[in-house]
């Protein structure tokens, strides 16, 4: 058993799996958890998934649900950036997932209509098979890789992580010239992390245009 139908009650357990991993982090769910933040027993729950991983091919679905497929009405590289802008704040909201947004081996409707809608977009603008599928991987990495750095930093890369720069510029830093001016740069400058989403994904986009 997996995923269960839209609107069921293999939905609502989904929802509130996806509601405790967001809350307290991957490494508080169990079904036995889950079902007590449900007000039953593990065994309702065996009653719709056979495991903890088919739970978390579920959780994966509704969180690529979230995600916004490239609109087929507009030029590739703006449809593209939708799409990943979208995916962007999906995975802000829920910070527990890049990691395992490309593993699961068990992908539900809602993933495989995401992976088309992509791939999709490409062949409409005319790329090949072969360029399709590196345009796909590349994206793909850039922006889940992108996540995960954003998830794992303090703050988020805004305020508290220019904090703890200044922390370490005049301690840890020192005997590291290069580390340390660049560190000095980034506090005394407009740079932003979470504004680099943008930049890194336009200079692939173009990358690709160009090829």
């Amino acid at each position: 058993m997996g995923l269960g139908v839209e609107g069921s009650k293999g939905e609502l357990i989904l929802a509130k799996a996806v509601e405790l991993a967001d809350r307290r982090g991957m490494d508080s769910l169990s079904i036995r958890r889950l079902a007590g933040e449900l007000g039953g027993g593990a065994m309702s729950i065996y009653h719709y998934f056979d495991s903890k991983e088919a739970i978390v091919d579920g959780m994966v679905d509704l969180v690529f649900g979230e995600i916004e497929l490239p609109p087929p009405d507009r030029e590739w590289k703006e449809a593209i950036r939708i799409r990943c802008r979208s995916a962007r704040e999906a995975l802000r909201r829920h910070p527990w997932a890049p990691p395992y947004m490309e593993s699961r081996r068990n992908p539900g409707p809602r993933m495989l209509r995401h992976h088309d809608g992509v791939i999709g977009c490409f062949l409409r603008a005319g790329f090949s098979f072969e360029k399709t599928a590196r345009a796909v991987a590349v994206t793909d990495a850039f922006l889940f890789g992108f996540a995960v750095q954003e998830a794992s930093l303090p703050g988020g890369g805004g305020d508290e992580m220019v904090g703890m720069g200044r922390e370490m510029v005049d301690g840890v830093f020192t005997g590291y010239p290069n580390l340390r001016e660049l560190t000095r740069y980034v506090m005394n400058s407009d740079y932003s992390f979470p504004d680099i989403f943008a930049y890194g994904l336009d200079l692939i986009l173009d990358g690709l245009e160009s090829e």
